[in-house]
C-alpha cells in the first residue's frame, strides 16, 4: 500500500504534468484558474454525489446514473444541507464521458456552472456559492482562438483532472483535494514571483501560527483571517485541530479572483458552507464581521508596507479599532493598521499571531506610538524572528508578533529563529524540527541563551519601545577564538621550520651542483 509521502508524491507529479500541458497554450500561468476550477467541480460533484448515495437506504443506489426528472425530487433538502445542487447529467463524471464527442462543450460546461451557482439563490448558502465560477472563462481567446481549440483543450482538461488519483476523498490517507490546491497554489506562487507571494503563505509557517494561538487548546469556537487571501492560514486549524474542533473559518480578502480561491478551498477541505464566512472588501476601511467579532484565535500575513487612507480619512481616528492608540498607522505603511484591527477583534481570552516586515518593529514616528500603546497596556506577548528567504517574492527576514489580551505576567518574550531553517530548492523553509523549537520556546516562556529571553517591558519602555528581537536576544558569537600568543608562537615554529627547510634544499643543490661538476 502507498505511503502518504507516495500518494502525496504522484498527486504532485501528475497535477504537473497537467500544468504543463495546458501551459504551452495558457499564458502567465493563467492555467492555475481552469486547473483548480475544474478541481473544484470534480469535488463537489463527487462530494454530493456520495452525500445522496449515503442517505439511500439501497445500497446499490448510484446518483451518477440517476435521471435529472426525478433528481428534482431531492433539490430542495439537499441545498439546505449541501448549500447547492447538481443534477445527474451535469455531474463532473457524466460531462466528462461525453466531452470527447460534445462539440458545444464550452457552452455544455458555461451552463453547468451558471446552474450549480444558480442552485443556491435565495438560500442561506447564496453568498458562499455566488461567483465561485467567474474565473474560468471556458469562451476564452487563451484557450483557443476557435470554438473546435477551446474544446479540445477543455476535454484535455477534464480528462486530465479525471485522471488524477484523488481516491474516495473520506477513506484516503492524504487530504487530496486540499492537497492538490496547495500544490497548485504553491507552484503558482513560486513561479509569479511577489504577486504570487501576496496570496500564499508557505505551509509550515502557517502551521506555526496556527499552533502558536491554540496552545493548550482541543477546539477553537471562531478563527479569522483579515487578508486572507487563499485561505491556507485558516485552514491550517483544521489541520492542527482537526476540522469538527474548529467551529466557524471567518475571513475577509480585498482581491476578487483570490476572494473566489478562498471559498473554492473551503469547499476543496471539505468545509460545509455554514461553517465559513469569507467576505469580499477592504478589510480596513469596510470591515465586513462586526457582528461575528470578536474572535478565539486570529492569523494573518498581511500585505507589507501597502498604503492605506489613515489620517485623510477623518472618520478612522474615530473608529474603535484604531481610536484607543490615538494616533493612525502612517498612510503609506498601513502594517499596524492591521494590527490594531486584529488586536481589536481578539477575545479577551484569545490569541492572534501576526506575520511582519521588520520595520514595524524599530520605526519610529506614528508607529512608535502606537507600539508604546501596545506594550503599555500589555497586549504584545510575543516577537519571533523568522530566517530570510521564507516566502516567496522577497528573501527579507520577517517577524512574527503575537497579541494577547490576558496575559500572566507584564513581560515580553522575544525569540531569535534566525538560524531555524533548512534550504529546499532556491528557498528556505521551516522543517518540523524548526517549528517545534520555536512552539517548545513559545510555550517555555523562559529565558534560553542566544535563543530566546523573556523582557519587563518597563526595559523595552526604556528602550523607546523597540521591539526588533536583535535588541534583547544576544546572538551567539561563532568566531574562533584565538590567543594571540599561541598563535606566535605557531609562527615562531613555522618560521623557524622554514628557515631549516631552505636550509635541507640549498644543501641538496650545492650537493648536485658539485656532482655535475
Amino acid at each position: 500500500m502507498a505511503t502518504k509521502e507516495q500518494e502525496r508524491a504522484e498527486l504532485h507529479r501528475a497535477i504537473w504534468q497537467i500544468a504543463n500541458d495546458l501551459r504551452g497554450s495558457v499564458d502567465g500561468w493563467d492555467f492555475k484558474q481552469y486547473v483548480l476550477g475544474m478541481l473544484f467541480y470534480r469535488f463537489i460533484s463527487e462530494n454530493l454525489t456520495k452525500y445522496i448515495n449515503n442517505n439511500e437506504l439501497d445500497q446499490s443506489f448510484d446518483y451518477t446514473k440517476f435521471s435529472d426528472e426525478k433528481a428534482e425530487i431531492g433539490r430542495v433538502d439537499t441545498v439546505k444541507e449541501k448549500g447547492f445542487y447538481i443534477l445527474p447529467s451535469q455531474l463532473f463524471a457524466n460531462v466528462t464521458k461525453n466531452s470527447g464527442n460534445n462539440t458545444n462543450l464550452n457552452e455544455t460546461l458555461a451552463s453547468v456552472f451558471k446552474d450549480i451557482e444558480s442552485s443556491a439563490k435565495g438560500t442561506e448558502s447564496e453568498d458562499d456559492l455566488s461567483g465561485l465560477f467567474d474565473d474560468i472563462d471556458v469562451n476564452s481567446n487563451k484557450l483557443g482562438r476557435t470554438v473546435e481549440q477551446r474544446n479540445k483543450q477543455l476535454v484535455k482538461l477534464l480528462e486530465s483532472i479525471a485522471n488524477l488519483k484523488l481516491g474516495n476523498f473520506t477513506d484516503n490517507t492524504i487530504d487530496a483535494f486540499g492537497d492538490a490546491y496547495e500544490y497548485l497554489m504553491a507552484m503558482y506562487a513560486s513561479n509569479a514571483g511577489k504577486s504570487g507571494g501576496e496570496f500564499y503563505t508557505p505551509q509550515e509557517v502557517g502551521e506555526l501560527l496556527a499552533e502558536i494561538t491554540t496552545v493548550g487548546k482541543t477546539e477553537v469556537n471562531k478563527v479569522y483571517d483579515p487578508c486572507c487571501g487563499s485561505g491556507s492560514l485558516l485552514l491550517k486549524f483544521a489541520k492542527v485541530l482537526g476540522r469538527q474542533n474548529v467551529h466557524g473559518f471567518y475571513g475577509q480578502e480585498i482581491n476578487l479572483t483570490t476572494y473566489n480561491l478562498c471559498r473554492i478551498n473551503m469547499f476543496l477541505h471539505d468545509i460545509n458552507y455554514e461553517k465559513f464566512d469569507i467576505a469580499y472588501g477592504n478589510t480596513l476601511t469596510e470591515p465586513k464581521h462586526w457582528d461575528d467579532e470578536p474572535f478565539d484565535a486570529i492569523v494573518s500575513n498581511p500585505p507589507y508596507a501597502i498604503k492605506w487612507d489613515g489620517d485623510a480619512n477623518p472618520i478612522l481616528i474615530n473608529d474603535p479599532r484604531f481610536s484607543p492608540a490615538g494616533v493612525l498607522a502612517p498612510k503609506s505603511k498601513a502594517d499596524l493598521a492591521f494590527t490594531m484591527h486584529m488586536l481589536s477583534w481578539l477575545a479577551t481570552s484569545g490569541t492572534a499571531a501576526i506575520v511582519e516586515f521588520p520595520g514595524v518593529l524599530y520605526r519610529g514616528g506614528a508607529e512608535a506610538k502606537i507600539r508604546k500603546y501596545l506594550i503599555d497596556n500589555n497586549y504584545v506577548d510575543a516577537v519571533i524572528q523568522l530566517p530570510p528567504d521564507l516566502f516567496f517574492g522577497t528573501t527579507i527576514a520577517t517577524c512574527i508578533i503575537v497579541l494577547k489580551k490576558s496575559k500572566s505576567d507584564n513581560k515580553t518574550l522575544f525569540i531569535d529563529a534566525s538560524a531555524e531553517l533548512v534550504r529546499t530548492g532556491n528557498k528556505n523553509k521551516l522543517s518540523e524540527e524548526n517549528r517545534k523549537k520555536i512552539l517548545d520556546a513559545f510555550i517555555a516562556r523562559e529565558d534560553s541563551e542566544y535563543f530566546a529571553r523573556l523582557v519587563d517591558n518597563r526595559e523595552i519602555a526604556e528602550n523607546d519601545y523597540n521591539i526588533a528581537v536583535s535588541s534583547y536576544v544576544e546572538a551567539e558569537d561563532t568566531r574562533e577564538v584565538i590567543v594571540i600568543e599561541e598563535l606566535n608562537q605557531k609562527i615562531e615554529q613555522i618560521v623557524t621550520r622554514q628557515s631549516e627547510l631552505r636550509t635541507s634544499i640549498d644543501q641538496i643543490v650545492a650537493g648536485l651542483e658539485n656532482k655535475n661538476k
